[in-house]
């Protein structure tokens, strides 16, 4: 659940892996959700599975929170067929965070969930998702083409639209807020299009082989105490 003060100066010193930031070509930028941890757990997972010599390797994926101090969310569970190359396993690895983060996003959407965050869907979750993403499977200084905006900017379209929770964003697709600074454009918040280099990698869909069989999908998931 993202809150003003996680806006961030994008110019400061020292590392960038959590805070709020705003992009003219994504939108906002969860920082954290765009780590991509998840993705080199997931494709660790695949790395030792092919490494296994059994026929098919289990490799599960997962989205958490943390809820009255129990890690809770949702996770897939696929049996992945040995002799999957690296561009399969990035586009496995692409569906299933897909299916997760819809799954999870929906979680956090629930009424029982209602009272304590208004996360679910949020306008910046899914893209930072997706950003997390390629910033591992396709390494390079992505900060040069998102064109991030000043921390007095960001913070100036907070001010105008409001918390990010009002704003729900079902898609990959980003959601943009025009600065409400120029006047010479409507002030109203619009789809915009993903980057090309967030669309190279189309997720796998070939489901009626037997590359991929689903164990479980955007299934429940408790972690354990958080102390």
């Amino acid at each position: 659940m993202s809150k003003r003060k996680d806006i961030i100066d994008p110019q400061a010193p020292g590392t960038k892996e959590y805070g709020l930031i705003y992009s003219e070509v994504l939108g906002w930028i969860d920082l954290g959700h765009a780590r991509g941890g998840d993705i080199t757990d997931c494709l660790g997972q695949m790395e030792r599975g092919e490494a296994s010599g059994q026929p098919y390797y289990l490799v599960e994926y997962q989205q958490t929170m943390t809820y009255k101090q129990v890690r809770t969310g949702r996770c897939s569970r696929w049996n992945i067929k040995r002799g999957r190359t690296l561009a399969e396993r990035h586009s496995i690895t692409l569906a299933m965070m897909m299916e997760t983060a819809i799954a999870f996003e929906n979680w956090q959407s629930m009424p029982f969930f209602s009272w304590y965050t208004d996360s679910g869907f949020s306008a910046e979750d899914l893209v930072s998702d997706l950003l997390g993403f390629y910033k591992v499977v396709q390494p390079q200084n992505y900060w040069l083409w998102l064109k991030i905006v000043s921390k007095e900017a960001a913070l100036r379209r907070w001010d105008y639209y409001g918390a990010l929770g009002s704003f729900k964003n079902r898609g990959f697709n980003p959601l943009l807020f025009p600065d409400p600074a120029d006047t010479r454009i409507p002030h109203i918040p619009y789809k915009g299009r993903l980057p090309n280099f967030m669309m190279s990698i189309r997720p796998f869909t070939r489901f009626d082989s037997d590359i991929v069989r689903h164990i479980d999908a955007g299934a429940q998931v408790t972690v354990g105490w958080e102390s």
